[in-house]
């Protein structure tokens, strides 16, 4: 089965067909670097995350590009504001950002470029455009003419003139048309600026992706991606700007995830609902985090709850207490053949994961087969007799669709922690149960059970889980 892909330039799942056959040239819209990232940025940086993650597994060589936009109104008064340069205030929340996604299992891109570094390449692009008759030169300003280019408004599926009765020219603004928007703005008083053919400035939002995507992976891209609100105009113009300039498509694929609630209520700074990723790392387990994102699919919305963040929580640990208990059954298990029918039924997990990643890249149905995976392992530990291979099997299964969710199954330092002193409680009780107190071992068994822990008593000897 091939891969497809919701297209928000089609508004249908498309079969994915590379350019280029085994790769792919991706393009994600990274953040603007003026403070610490909230949720709903560490959202797409998971779930294209994931997508790359899983393109990978399907044995395409992914060439990610994630920009980081360095030069900004909001950035330009942080720093003014702070007393800091502007490249200093960049620096500290490119580190900041790359250290949160880092937590949440994100993948170092194969490119992150930066509107500083790119300034050249920007000039250039903004050049050619004025050349082709799509751009003109106001008093230092450069705007872009998408009444020029056949087509705008593809992507958010809206004629111009809707467009155009949305828009409206700002004070100061001298542009020929309120749909016309920047490339280059000439430079204020002590602000930071570049040397261009139009004088000192720096460039507009939309001109970067455009030049960045251009010079990192081609005229013509295969995936380009990122939040629903970066639709319009953000990504409408990218599209204007580069096949203008190309004469080529930009881009054949069109990823957008959606919004984040919280507590039911769009995420907004207006309302003073937004979670900065890094004081949720400070609460909860970055794994968990990650699994949460995952378990709605990309294109919904999700709503944010501690609530359903505990929720997630344990499910979560629930699928990593089957794993860990296949590990400790290993001592216990012998190297049977008679065991074929596991095998296949395991096979058959993987290839009903595979399918629900090809269908959209749905992590929410994928994490579905990860449970019925943990139930039937929970069901073949209760034989008497267990196999070594196909207790591999499991947990190579669950390795496999954990590394495609990017979630690596590892016991975090405080979970090995109590691990260890549930088993030496285990053996306390052992003993005592031994010794015929029967009181104190009923005790131990209430303790752990107030802590979520459920003994089983198996021929096998003592299992635990966590209920």
């Amino acid at each position: 089965m091939s891969i497809k892909i919701y297209n928000s330039l089609t508004r249908e799942k498309n079969d994915f067909v590379p350019i280029e056959e085994g790769k792919v040239r991706m393009y994600v819209c990274g953040p603007t670097v003026y403070n610490y990232i909230h949720i709903g940025n560490a959202r797409p940086a998971i779930v294209f995350d994931t997508v790359r993650r899983y393109l990978e597994y399907k044995g395409f060589d992914v060439n990610y590009v994630l920009n980081f936009t360095d030069v900004d109104d909001k950035i330009i008064r942080t720093a003014n504001e702070s007393g800091e340069e502007v490249s200093s205030i960049a620096n500290k929340y490119i580190q900041a950002y790359l250290e949160d996604v880092g937590a949440l299992g994100v993948k170092k891109a194969t490119h992150n470029p930066r509107v500083m570094e790119t300034m050249e390449d920007i000039i250039a692009f903004i050049d050619d455009l004025i050349e082709k008759g799509f751009a003109y030169e106001v008093d230092g300003d450069v705007y872009f003419k998408p009444r020029a280019f056949d087509g705008y408004g593809k992507l958010s599926h809206q004629s111009i003139d809707e467009l155009r009765s949305g828009a409206r020219i700002q004070i100061g603004e001298k542009k020929d048309d309120p749909l016309d928007f920047a490339l280059w703005k000439q430079a204020k008083e002590g602000e930071i600026s570049w040397s261009s053919p139009w004088g000192k400035g720096r460039p507009g939002w939309h001109i970067e992706c455009s030049a960045m995507a251009k010079k990192y992976l081609g005229d013509t891209i295969d995936i380009h991606a990122g939040g629903q609100d970066l639709t319009f105009p953000h990504h409408e113009n990218e599209i204007a700007q580069s096949e203008a300039k190309n004469e080529k498509t930009f881009a054949n694929y069109w990823m957008h995830n959606g919004y984040i609630n919280i507590n039911n209520e769009k995420m907004s700074k207006s309302l003073g609902n937004f979670v900065l990723t890094r004081e949720l790392l400070e609460r909860h387990n970055p794994k968990v985090i990650r699994f949460f994102m995952l378990s709605v699919h990309y294109r919904n919305p999700i709503n944010f709850t501690e609530e359903l963040l505990e929720n997630a929580e344990n499910s979560f640990d629930r699928i990593k207490t089957a794993y860990f208990n296949l590990e400790h059954r290993k001592a216990s298990s012998l190297n049977l053949v008679d065991q074929k029918d596991w095998l296949e039924k395991i096979h058959r997990f993987k290839k009903q994961f595979e399918a629900e990643m090809d269908d959209d890249f749905n992590t929410a149905n994928a994490i579905s087969v990860l449970f019925e995976l943990t139930k039937e392992t929970n069901v073949y530990l209760q034989l008497d007799q267990t196999s070594i291979e196909v207790i591999n099997a499991f947990q190579k299964a669950f390795s496999t669709m954990l590394e495609v969710l990017g979630i690596e199954m590892t016991e975090d330092k405080e979970a090995k922690l109590l691990d260890e002193e549930i088993e030496e409680l285990i053996e306390e009780r052992n003993e005592a149960r031994k010794n015929r107190n029967f009181a104190r071992a009923d005790e131990i068994r209430d303790m752990l059970k107030d802590r979520g822990i459920i003994l089983e008593d198996t021929p096998q000897g003592v299992r635990w889980k966590r209920g």
